[in-house]
């Protein structure tokens, strides 16, 4: 996983579209994905502004993304 592997920082901002066209997947799996990553802590989505990686340990919150 790119979090896992350090390839994506904290605060990294997700692009769903992005990811749309790596996987050639629609955008309800790529939701679904980012369900589970938010369910396992390891990513954070601020309303209007998108998803983010969150930094291991630190709490990072919706506030820290603005």
């Amino acid at each position: 996983m790119r979090i896992d592997a350090g390839e994506w920082g904290p605060k990294f901002k997700i692009s769903e579209v992005k990811l749309m066209e790596e996987f050639g997947v629609a955008r309800p799996t790529i939701r679904k994905a980012m369900q589970r990553l938010r369910a396992a802590d390891k990513i954070y989505t601020v309303p209007n502004l998108g998803s983010f990686v969150k930094s291991a340990g630190d709490g990072t919150t919706a506030s820290d993304a603005e």
